[in-house]
């Protein structure tokens, strides 16, 4: 790998505008070279010379400024490709089964009575891509490292089901189980790439479009991060993506470019499958998509690889004196160029060749039909295996192939280039005889007409299997193969958990900061310490974690190569290229990819890291969600912690930063476990038991999700006989009533709690209610028990029926229930249904706003006298209370009038 001075120069190049001129009779005599070459020769053939003196500039290491982008044409000439080491005839027939049989088990699919479809039009473009990559590249995990990572696309999964049926990894069965998962069981596929549906097969999610760019960059980062840490060697893992060029408009595809670049990740190539089509039509119509990406990818600092024409051009090209073919490929728009895949050879002869009497000639001895065939870059094996190769050779920088190939490619006139060729699932009988004809398959006209059309396997025994195996032997094993080989962390006792159980004494601090020193903790242990991987996006300082700046120190591949502004502090701002914090920078985005990657390196490289990702809590599942569905499809885990969570505790900031609902966002992601503690104490208990579920011996695939404030409060000791079962679970009662007459429950979370401690006093000293506070540590983990249970009791009639947890906590608790929480009530309504008595909830449901917290709290009617009010109100509907409390409580605390209530703790960050 180059050094880090060659990979990652402040100054990539540039013109020295301010540099006097030293010799200008030297600089005339150039310039005067390039006027004679322009008169003489022509502006072409000036063009030609410029650029073999930038060629030749870099060469000698002379900065000169990045073009934006190159000519229509192959980066690497036909002079300098490498030999293709395979047998090109046995991978054709290869290739040409697998095309077979991708398009036959997605036409099986959508057979009279299942209809669950499928894409075809997407593999049929980029199976020579792929089957290089498998016949050459792709390195397996038989080695016993992590292997090659290799983000397939996700509309192309019926070639790689495809494939592993040639490899007999996969049945018949298997195939016409395509998208039948459960009717199908245990023989099911999964539409696109699940890990979670598919464990052993697949590895990455990705048709989400947009996610798997992203994640294949911080997946490369990760592995460098994994290497320098000690924690694994990832020095031999390359990391592949396969993208399209319609995928490319997301902003995730192209929005962290730069970082890659930055550190320099020679062990990552994106392969951009340039068909020119989205899914309804042209990427780009009236432009160029790919002369376009070309300059997108070479602005961020990346090594660009065009890969256009086929060997059939290299004669035309060779003829191009006058650069009249590249200049027609140049200013030919993308929209023509569909419209060629779909005609026939006389019409790109007259409209292609025709407008110029030198491309006419240069076709001349042609045939109409060696015009058609023309081809595509992406569907020559050679071309492709040298830019393949070029990429995997290439250092200092990362590598994007832009292939360019025809949408539905061999499946025919009605599939080829059209614009509906990706919603079309199925092949008429002519079709597939035509299918057939152009692979030269031994498939009778017979086996077609007689009903679903037969798969295709040339024989276990055969040449072209003999071919794929040995070459997957050569590459350390099959892929797409997903395996588990990490063992069990040592977990740390119960002493690392006690100071944060003593509670805070006589200090306030939030619960942000509690976390903060309970991870200290954590770290400090010899086993598990090294394996936490810290990250935020430009936010430690907010949540107090620059306390780790000098200990664990910031990531960075390069060091630091300045002296920090504070490096005199205590806590001075320390990078390092074995640092253990991730610091991504304003990017939320980019920070839950680093969160997903190392929270799948148990298995991606065998070997556990534990993600604590820390975030504005409004900037996580309602900014990011789409990435943490990824993150429990890949089967990650972690810690995630919505910092500065609830509507109310950040009111200094207004609307956009008032978290009212993240929690119930977190509800609808089965892989999440989501808590809302209120005390040090909670954390503690669920912080273990999260590592004993995703790192202990019998480890599950889920992630945590803690929602943490930044108000400060004194955090109560560990009780003695603390209900560790119930904090768990999702309640427990924290303060019984002691005084009083009238029983009634408040069930709080999080930051509320402390308000349902305060109306517990008032109920008790001015209205003669006593009242329990339980703490809901997680509405959504009662939610999800109870519904289990009633799942179970649904379909076992006969068997003794279960009852919720939450039904069962709270039987026998006198009174009404009223919940409160700084989320919207949708939040603790989760539970109402399974509350054994009358129920009542309070949130902060609306648009948040800048205020006090009091004058928020008050607005929506959370805080504590809003609290009394609505135990009050429920006692009235049962009777207990009269109804004219009920305005004598409103009017005493001023309930109508925000600018009443105590404007409480100031508000701000953590």
């Amino acid at each position: 790998m180059a050094s880090g001075s060659d990979r990652n120069p402040i100054i990539i190049g540039g013109l020295p505008s301010q540099v006097p001129d030293f010799d200008p009779e030297e600089t005339q005599e150039w310039l005067d070279s390039l006027d004679a070459a322009v008169d003489e020769r022509g502006r072409e053939r000036a063009r030609y010379l410029m650029l073999r003196l930038i060629e030749r500039a870099r060469e000698k290491r002379v900065a000169v400024p990045e073009m934006r982008s190159t000519d229509y044409v192959n980066t690497i000439p036909t002079r300098a490709e490498p030999f293709f080491p395979g047998n090109e005839e046995i991978e054709r027939k290869i290739l040409n089964a697998t095309r077979w049989n991708a398009a036959v088990m997605v036409s099986r699919a959508q057979r009279p009575g299942i209809g669950v479809g499928g894409h075809i039009a997407t593999f049929a473009s980029s199976a020579s891509l792929y089957d290089v990559g498998f016949n050459h590249f792709f390195r397996g995990k038989d080695e016993g490292d992590g292997g090659d990572q290799v983000f397939f696309q996700g509309h192309a999964s019926p070639g790689i089901y495809a494939r592993a049926y040639m490899l007999d990894r996969l049945s018949e069965e298997n195939l016409d189980a395509f998208r039948q998962e459960k009717s199908k069981a245990p023989y099911g596929l999964s539409s696109y790439p699940h890990p979670r549906l598919m464990p052993d097969f697949w590895e990455f999610p990705t048709v989400s479009m947009g996610l798997g760019p992203i994640g294949a960059i911080y997946q490369a980062r990760m592995n460098r991060y994994m290497h320098a840490r000690g924690i694994a060697d990832t020095s031999k893992s390359h990391v592949w993506a396969f993208l399209g060029d319609g995928e490319m408009d997301e902003p995730e595809s192209l929005g962290q470019l730069t970082i890659a670049a930055r550190e320099g990740l020679d062990n990552l190539t994106f392969v951009v499958n340039c068909n020119l089509q989205r899914l309804d039509g042209p990427v780009r119509g009236n432009g160029k998509v790919i002369q376009e990406l070309e300059s997108v990818f070479r602005g961020a600092g990346w090594n660009v690889i065009k890969l256009i024409w086929d060997r059939t051009w290299d004669p035309l090209l060779a003829q191009d004196r006058d650069g009249i073919l590249v200049n027609k490929m140049n200013t030919t728009p993308d929209g023509q160029f569909q419209t060629y895949a779909t005609e026939s050879g006389a019409y790109i002869r007259d409209h292609f060749f025709g407008d110029d009497h030198r491309l006419r000639a240069m076709v001349e001895g042609m045939t109409d039909d060696q015009i058609l065939h023309l081809g595509r870059g992406g569907h020559d094996h050679r071309k492709i295996y040298a830019a393949f190769k070029a990429a995997v050779e290439h250092t200092g920088q990362p590598t994007v192939i832009l292939a360019k190939t025809v949408k539905g490619w061999t499946l025919g006139p009605n599939f080829e280039g059209r614009n509906a060729t990706h919603q079309m699932k199925k092949l008429t009988v002519d079709d597939l005889k035509g299918f057939r004809d152009r692979l030269h398959l031994p498939i009778s006209d017979k086996e077609l007409e007689g009903g679903a059309p037969p798969y295709y396997h040339p024989g276990r025994d055969s040449e072209e299997i003999q071919y794929m195996h040995d070459r997957r032997k050569g590459l350390g094993g099959y892929v797409p193969t997903r395996v588990v080989r990490a063992r069990p962390l040592p977990l740390p006792d119960d002493k690392t958990y006690a100071s944060v159980k003593k509670g805070s004494g006589q200090q306030s601090i939030a619960t942000t900061m509690a976390f903060v020193r309970l991870l200290k903790d954590l770290m400090r242990d010899k086993e598990l310490g090294r394996r936490f991987v810290l990250i935020a996006p430009d936010e430690y300082r907010t949540f107090g974690m620059d306390s780790f700046f000098p200990s664990a120190k910031i990531y960075n591949p390069l060091g630091q190569q300045y002296e920090s502004v504070d490096r005199e502090l205590l806590l001075a701002y320390k990078e390092s290229p074995t640092g253990q914090m991730l610091h991504d920078g304003i990017s939320e985005a980019g920070c839950t990819a680093s969160l997903i990657a190392a929270g799948s390196a148990y298995a991606t490289h065998g070997e556990p890291l534990i993600p604590v990702y820390v975030f504005y809590s409004m900037f996580g599942f309602q900014r990011t969600g789409d990435q943490f569905w990824q993150m429990a499809d890949q089967l990650a885990r972690g810690f995630v912690l919505g910092a500065t969570a609830g509507r109310t505790t950040l009111t200094g900031e207004g609307l956009q930063h008032a978290d009212g609902h993240s929690q119930l966002l977190a509800s609808t992601n089965p892989g999440c476990v989501a808590y809302d503690p209120a005390f040090g104490f909670e954390i503690a208990h669920i912080v273990q038991d999260g590592l004993r579920r995703m790192y202990g011996p019998d480890s599950e695939d889920v992630f945590y999700y803690l929602t943490v404030y930044n108000e400060p409060i004194r955090h109560p000791a560990e009780p003695e006989d603390v209900d560790v079962e119930g904090i768990l679970k999702g309640v427990h009662r924290f303060s019984r009533g002691t005084s009083g007459s009238i029983p009634a429950q408040i069930l709080a979370s999080g930051v509320a709690v402390p308000w349902a401690v305060e109306a517990q006093r008032i109920l008790a000293e001015e209205w003669d209610v006593r009242a329990d506070v339980w703490s809901a540590t997680s509405w959504n983990e009662l939610r999800r028990e109870a519904v289990e249970v009633e799942r179970h009791n649904l379909l076992h009639p006969e068997e003794e029926q279960r009852v919720p947890y939450v039904t069962r906590k709270l039987t026998g608790a006198q009174g009404p229930f009223v919940a409160v929480s700084d989320w919207m009530r949708s939040v603790p309504d989760q539970i109402a249904r399974w509350v054994p008595g009358r129920y009542q909830s309070l949130g902060a449901d609306g648009f948040g706003f800048a205020d006090t917290r009091g004058a928020a709290r008050r607005f929506f009617h959370i805080d504590a006298q809003s609290v009394v009010l609505a135990v009050l109100t429920e006692l009235a509907k049962e009777g207990k209370v009269d109804r004219s409390a009920l305005k004598q409580a409103i009017d005493r605390y001023q309930l109508l009038d925000v600018a009443s209530a105590d404007p409480g703790a100031a508000g701000g960050d953590a």
